[in-house]
């Protein structure tokens, strides 16, 4: 329990660096100000253009990444199960360190990003699973919540058939932990993206087009 704990405190000081917060004072605005309001990489593209919400994307994806990385190293005699529910706690502490940063009074982000890192560091087969929902919701209806939503569906439940599957040779109650976070996640997920629910069931969610309409 002790080691959980240490995790999701490494994971929740790596999510404290916020990249677009960061990125906008450099150019004199508080990104929670503008656009939907919160200091994540979509609010950032959409606010002060495609560099910045690509530099957003990538520095929370690699906090996420440095945060299991670390988590990794410090209990690097930890094995199998372990180690494995140790990174899932240290990519879920990253991801509350990104969206309730205690600095920016509990107000940051919603999480998408950091979670890609997490998908990176602990299963790459997860990440390219929940990149094909992603990408392929949103070339079709141009809406990144709706892709991010359903990518963490995709998420949990090849998390959970890959658990079943005996990919991960835990025993069936770590399998049960490992599903639990992943579920808190999706759930965290959905409750801070309900507004933009809302807007995608009565049509009127802003859409991002990648070139310009001629």
């Amino acid at each position: 329990m002790l080691a959980r704990v240490i995790c999701l405190a490494i994971g929740y000081v790596c999510g404290l660096f916020q990249t677009s917060y960061i990125y906008g004072k450099k150019n004199g605005i508080d990104i929670r100000e503008h656009g939907s309001g919160n200091a994540g990489s979509t609010n950032a593209l959409r606010t002060l253009g495609k560099k910045a919400g690509a530099l957003t994307l990538l520095g929370d994806c690699l906090k996420c990444v440095v945060a299991i990385l670390i988590a990794k190293m410090l209990f690097a005699s930890h094995q199998g199960e372990d180690l494995l529910l140790l990174e899932l706690y240290a990519g879920a502490g990253c991801v509350l360190g990104h969206n309730f940063p205690f600095y920016l009074k509990f107000k940051g982000g919603k999480g998408i990003a950091a979670s890609v890192g997490l998908l990176v560091a602990f299963d790459w087969r997860l990440f390219v699973i929940c990149a094909v929902l992603f990408f392929g919701a949103f070339f079709l209806t141009h809406y990144v919540s709706l892709g991010s939503l359903l990518a963490y569906l995709g998420f949990v439940v090849a998390l959970i058939i890959f658990g079943q599957m005996g990919t991960y040779d835990c025993t069936q109650p770590a399998l049960y932990e490992m599903y639990g976070v992943a579920i808190g996640l999706m759930l965290l997920a959905y409750w801070r993206h309900r507004q933009n629910i809302v807007r995608l069931i009565h049509g009127n969610e802003n859409k991002i087009f990648l070139r310009k309409k001629r």
